[in-house]
C-alpha cells in the first residue's frame, strides 16, 4: 500500500512540475519565472526523497541534499542579479 501511495505522489509531483514548466516559459514577469524555478526545485527535491523511500536507496537523500544546496545558491545568485538590474534601472524585461 505504501509503494502505491508513493508512486501516485510521484506522478502527481510530475504533473505539477509540468504545470510549473508552462508557467516558467509563459510567465509574464521575471519574478513569476523565478518563483516557478524555486517551486520546481522544491518539487524535485521532494520527488528525490520520495523516490529514495520507494526504492529504499538511502544514498538518494544525499543527492537531494546536494541538489537543495545548489538550488538555494542558484536562487540567491538570481536574486542578486535581479536586484542589481533594478538598481541600474534595467528591470524592463
Amino acid at each position: 500500500m505504501e509503494k502505491q501511495i508513493l508512486l501516485w505522489t510521484l506522478i502527481a509531483f510530475s504533473v505539477f512540475i509540468l504545470a510549473l514548466l508552462f508557467r516558467l516559459i509563459k510567465g509574464p514577469d521575471l519574478s513569476d519565472r523565478m518563483v516557478a524555478v524555486n517551486a520546481i526545485n522544491t518539487l524535485i527535491i521532494a520527488s528525490i526523497c520520495l523516490l529514495s523511500r520507494y526504492l529504499q536507496a538511502d544514498y538518494l537523500l544525499d543527492v537531494a541534499l546536494i541538489y537543495a544546496l545548489l538550488g538555494f545558491m542558484a536562487s540567491a545568485l538570481l536574486l542578486r542579479i535581479l536586484i542589481a538590474k533594478k538598481k541600474d534601472g534595467r528591470d524592463k524585461e
